[in-house]
């Protein structure tokens, strides 16, 4: 039997994009054509082409709408651009990948800047809510999907734990997820306009991500319908407040974000959820779920693990070597990345959603997921800067 062909187009050419090319050459079951990656930068998007053989370049993503034969539009830009591009990729019929984080606040007309520190969050949450159920209702108008490109959902281990709990029909109590670091090699991350926020928004969403899954799946067993209750947060920006020369060790500049956050999620059964997010960390990144029900207890490494220690007195050799992540040189010793593609989910990710698009069925990171991630971001800033607890 012929295998069926999916064509993708990709708008944006950073590092998203190779993260999904690499993806993409990995999926199985299908044939992959990228036919389009665009990027305002036109350089950057011909040096992706020419190394992942990419048909057509070009600086204008509309080239993808208006193409009939690209199934699928794949979303790698900065998240202020997502809104727009996700109602303009469904209303071409197209199915449509959009990163993480699938939308945020970025400013509007009449803010003052810096707008972190100048726009109630209440006003965010709002905008955020409106801009969330504006997706919504285009796609209660299409049979298109919407993918959301959160990798945490697919790792092996969140996958594994997904069914087990399944299987065991496991009362999840308490959900614990981190995502943290040294900061960002982003000259962006430290500005609210930039990211819509800050280490919550841009590394929280991941851990989030997988919790909101994992309750998802309890939901598909569940005897009473658990949504989230409220939420109640703290952040600060701790490294705002020490001078720069003792940051040496740090790649985050604070402008009007926060660099530390701890959310606390209470849903309708009375179980709980912690995520935590921060830019302060040293030692490399730091990511895990740990799950505590009423018949089983796991924990969820995706980074570090312990597959391969490895001990080296030198770097010698090791520059094209993908090693770890955040750490300075691979002396002494490290617990390196193996297949890290595979265990953080980016592959597990893209087969999903071209299978979704073959198969005609809902992927299993879904605009519900993005959308539950979404609110309870900007439902934690407004709790974090009320003081209070905010009930959804």
């Amino acid at each position: 039997m012929e295998k069926k062909t999916v064509v993708i187009g990709i708008v944006g050419a950073g590092y998203g994009a190779f993260l999904h090319c690499e993806g993409y050459g990995k999926v199985s079951g299908v044939n992959i054509r990228i036919k389009y990656i665009s990027d305002i930068n036109r350089n950057l998007a011909v040096e992706k082409a020419e190394k992942y053989n990419i048909e057509i370049v070009t600086t204008d993503y509309n080239d993808i709408l208006n193409d009939e034969e690209v199934d699928i539009i794949d979303i790698c830009t900065p998240p202020v651009l997502h809104e727009e591009m996700i109602i303009n990729g469904l209303r071409s019929n197209k199915h449509v990948i959009c990163e993480k984080p699938l939308i945020g606040y970025f400013g509007e007309d009449g803010d003052e800047h810096p707008i972190g520190v100048n726009v109630d969050k209440e006003h965010m949450y709002n905008s955020v809510m409106k801009s969330l159920n504006k997706i919504k209702d285009e796609l209660e108008n299409t049979d298109k999907y919407l993918m959301y490109a959160e990798n945490f959902v697919y790792a092996p281990n969140i996958l594994k734990a997904a069914e087990i709990i399944q299987s065991k029909k496991t009362r999840l109590m308490f959900l614990k997820g981190e995502e943290s670091l040294k900061g960002s090699s982003s000259p962006v991350a430290g500005q609210w306009s930039g990211t819509g926020g800050g280490s919550l928004i841009r590394l929280g969403c991941h851990p989030l991500g997988g919790i909101v899954y994992l309750k998802k799946v309890e939901n598909c067993y569940s005897s009473e319908k658990i949504e989230v209750e409220s939420v109640i947060a703290d952040v600060g920006s701790v490294t705002k407040n020490i001078p720069e020369e003792e940051l040496k060790y740090h790649t985050i500049k604070v402008e009007d974000v926060e660099d530390f956050s701890n959310i606390t999620i209470t849903y309708s059964n009375g179980s709980k959820a912690v995520v935590m997010a921060s830019d302060t960390v040293l030692g490399g990144t730091k990511n895990y779920i740990e799950i505590y029900g009423n018949n089983v207890a796991m924990n969820c490494n995706l980074t570090p693990i312990d597959a391969l220690n490895c001990y080296m007195l030198d770097d010698d050799g090791m520059e094209d070597v993908k090693f770890s992540e955040m750490l300075p040189t691979a002396i002494g010793w490290n617990k390196a990345f193996i297949a890290d593609e595979v265990m953080r989910g980016y592959t597990g990710e893209l087969q999903d959603f071209v299978m979704s698009v073959v198969n005609n069925e809902e992927p299993i990171s879904n605009f519900e997921i993005a959308y539950d991630t979404m609110r309870i971001i900007y439902a934690a800033y407004f709790s974090a800067e009320k003081g209070k607890r905010i009930y959804l």
